[in-house]
C-alpha cells in the first residue's frame, strides 16, 4: 500500500528493455548516441512541432531551473505559483542557475489566476531600476495540489503573460497525466496555448530518470546546450537518459501509463467518498488531497501503508480529521487499493 510518491514506483518493463538493448556496444556520449535522433523525432512528433528543440536531463529541478535560466536575465523575477514546485521543492535552483534572479509568488493555494498573475507583474512595472524586472511566468501543469488548467485557463495565463512579452514556461512533471485528463493533444496544451517552453516529464510516469526540455523557440538551443553543461547536467553516457526517452515515447507509453495512474486515483476517490473522506482540492489526475478520522490513518499506519501526511497520526483524539496526500501510479493495482480501503 504504497502511495507516497508516483515517483518511488519501478519503471515500467518497456523502458527497461529500451535500457537494456542500449547497453551493448559502444555509442557516442554527450547526446550525440543514435537513440536520441529517435527521440528528438518523437517529441518532435508528439508535440506536432518538427522545428522543436529537445534535451535531456535526469531530474525535473535541473529540467525547470535550466529552462527557466534560457528566458530570464539575472535582474528579472519569475513569476509562479506560491504553491508551485519551484517555489516549495527545488531548494532555490531556479534562482541559483538563472543568476541569483528571485521569484515573485502569484498568491494561491492551488491554480494561478489570470487575475492574481495581473496584479503580480503590474505591481512592480518594467522600467523602475529599484525593483526587479518583469521575467517568465512558469506554470505547473499538473498543479502541487492535484488539479488540471483546462484548455481554457492555460490560455488566459498565457495571455496575461503575452500582454506583457514574457515568456511562458510549463513544469510538466506531469504532463502526460494532465494531457490525458484532458482528452487533448500535447500540442494544444503547449505550444498552442502560448507556452514557449516545457519540462516533459517522464520519471514520475515510468521512467528510471529522465525529463525533456523541449524549446518551441529554436534559438534557444545553443544557450540550453552551454547552460546544462555548465550546470553539470549533460550526461557522458547519456545514450541511457534516450533509451528511456525512446521506450516512454514508443507507441504512447507516456499516455498509456498516465491514463493508468489517472484511472488508479480515480478508483481510490470513488472509494474515499464512499468512506466519507473530505477533499481539500479536486483529484483531476493522479494525486489526492484528502482528510479522514486520525482512528483511519491509525489503522493504515499499523498496516504498513506508506503516504504523506499532515499531522500526528498517534497523538490525538481518534475523530479528528487528518489530512494527507495519496498518489497513484501506473503500477499500483486494484487489490492494493482495495486493502487500502478495507481499513476504512
Amino acid at each position: 500500500m504504497f502511495f507516497a510518491s508516483d515517483n518511488a514506483g519501478p519503471a515500467h518493463p518497456q523502458v527497461m528493455e529500451r535500457v537494456i538493448a542500449a547497453n551493448t556496444g559502444h555509442q557516442l556520449p554527450y547526446g550525440n548516441d543514435d537513440m536520441m535522433d529517435e527521440v528528438r523525432a518523437g517529441i518532435r512528433r508528439v508535440f506536432d512541432a518538427p522545428e522543436a528543440e529537445v534535451f535531456l536531463v535526469s531530474t525535473g529541478t535541473a529540467a525547470n531551473a535550466l529552462a527557466l535560466a534560457c528566458y530570464t536575465q539575472p535582474w528579472q523575477t519569475i513569476y509562479c505559483s506560491s504553491v508551485a514546485h519551484v517555489e516549495e521543492d527545488e531548494c532555490n535552483a531556479p534562482e541559483f542557475y538563472a543568476g541569483a534572479v528571485k521569484l515573485t509568488c502569484v498568491r494561491t493555494d492551488d491554480k494561478m489566476t489570470p487575475e492574481a498573475l495581473e496584479a503580480a507583474i503590474t505591481a512592480h512595472p518594467a522600467g523602475d531600476v529599484h525593483v526587479a524586472q518583469p521575467g517568465p511566468v512558469t506554470i505547473t501543469q499538473v498543479t502541487e495540489r492535484g488539479s488540471v488548467h483546462s484548455l481554457a485557463e492555460l490560455q488566459a495565463l498565457t495571455s496575461v503573460a503575452k500582454s506583457h512579452n514574457l515568456p511562458v514556461h510549463l513544469d510538466g512533471a506531469r504532463f502526460a497525466n494532465a494531457q490525458a485528463a484532458l482528452g487533448c493533444t500535447a500540442a494544444e496544451m503547449s505550444w498552442k496555448s502560448g507556452v514557449d517552453v516545457v519540462s516533459f516529464g517522464g520519471t514520475k510516469n515510468g521512467c528510471m530518470a529522465v525529463e525533456a526540455v523541449v524549446f518551441f523557440d529554436p534559438s534557444k538551443a545553443w544557450e540550453f546546450q552551454l547552460r546544462r553543461k555548465r550546470g553539470a547536467h549533460l550526461f557522458s553516457k547519456h545514450r541511457y537518459l534516450s533509451a528511456q526517452m525512446a521506450g516512454y515515447l514508443q507507441d504512447d507509453l507516456f499516455l498509456r501509463t498516465a491514463r493508468q495512474a489517472n484511472d488508479n486515483a480515480a478508483y481510490l476517490v470513488q472509494g474515499l467518498t464512499k468512506a466519507g473522506a473530505e477533499f481539500l482540492h479536486t483529484p483531476d489526475a493522479n494525486m489526492i488531497f484528502t482528510r479522514f478520522p486520525r482512528s483511519v490513518h491509525q489503522r493504515l499506519h499499523d498496516a504498513g501503508a506508506q503516504y504523506n501526511l499532515w499531522g500526528d497520526v498517534l497523538d490525538g483524539a481518534a475523530e479528528d480529521m487528518v489530512a494527507c496526500r495519496l498518489v497513484c501510479d501506473w503500477s499500483i493495482t486494484r487489490d492494493q487499493i482495495d486493502t487500502f480501503l478495507a481499513h476504512f
